[in-house]
């Protein structure tokens, strides 16, 4: 900010001061310009970091600059400890947590809610402050870039994608397709633990096998293998139908 003998410029103007109603629309804007709602933000820094753990805090930087009387910018401090969201039901959740230089939106309560982040339970207001940058969390990103592991739903159907991996665990996986499933990959294993996996064999083609038989040039036919295979060549971690 610049100052001059008169000191620094502020924000009333000539038309301010004339009336009686001017003069108190300059008083109530004044005041209103101290209601936080909500504004866009960088994210600083976040408590997690995409593991298995409760939500935690980001610290943000506001985006909309302030300005002095005579327009200079003055940027933002950093805001630190605004919950974040993300989108749970009970032990359910999906977790994406926030990362430094996202763009997202931060909404500001009306009320003190200190007591409330720290006890989690319905608690007073610890002060009489009023839509506070204190009291403030973040939402989520906007006006980001193009993601490389996304979980996109379209016209076409429903896709996965991970530049690294895509890991599945639960005691029973299922997987159902009415019209056909396949699996593409230079390497495909199969298996589970402490079981040897067999080459795919059902009892029907171990039946085929043990008893085939061929036309003996000299006529009549041959007599079934001398070696046949017994159960322990049937598949037991793979079954085919």
């Amino acid at each position: 900010m610049s100052a001059n003998q008169s000191g620094y410029q502020g924000f009333q103007t000539p038309q301010d001061t004339s009336g009686e109603f001017n003069a108190m629309s300059f008083i109530v804007r004044q005041i209103l310009n101290k209601a936080n709602t909500a504004t866009l933000v960088r994210v600083v820094s976040c408590t997690n970091s995409g593991g298995v753990s409760p939500v935690g805090y980001v610290s943000v930087q506001p985006l909309v600059n302030q300005v002095d009387g005579l327009g200079n910018a003055v940027p933002h401090g950093t805001i630190n400890n605004l919950p974040y969201l993300r989108v749970q039901g009970g032990t359910n959740a999906i977790i994406i947590d926030p990362q430094p230089n996202d763009i997202g939106i931060a909404i500001f309560a009306d009320r003190d809610i200190s007591t409330v982040k720290a006890s989690k339970k319905a608690s007073n207001p610890a002060s009489g402050r009023r839509f506070d940058y204190a009291d403030g969390l973040y939402v989520g990103g906007v006006l980001n870039g193009s993601p490389v592991q996304y979980l996109q739903f379209s016209a076409s159907g429903i896709d996965v994608t991970s530049p690294t991996a895509v890991n599945i665990n639960a005691p029973i996986a299922n997987v159902t397709a009415t019209t056909s499933a396949a699996v593409t990959a230079p390497v495909i294993d199969l298996g589970a633990s402490g079981q040897a996996l067999q080459e795919l064999m059902n009892a029907t083609a171990l039946g085929v096998f043990n008893g085939h038989t061929h036309s003996d040039p000299q006529g009549g036919t041959t007599s079934a293998p001398n070696q046949t295979m017994g159960a322990t060549s049937l598949t037991t971690t793979v079954k085919a139908g």
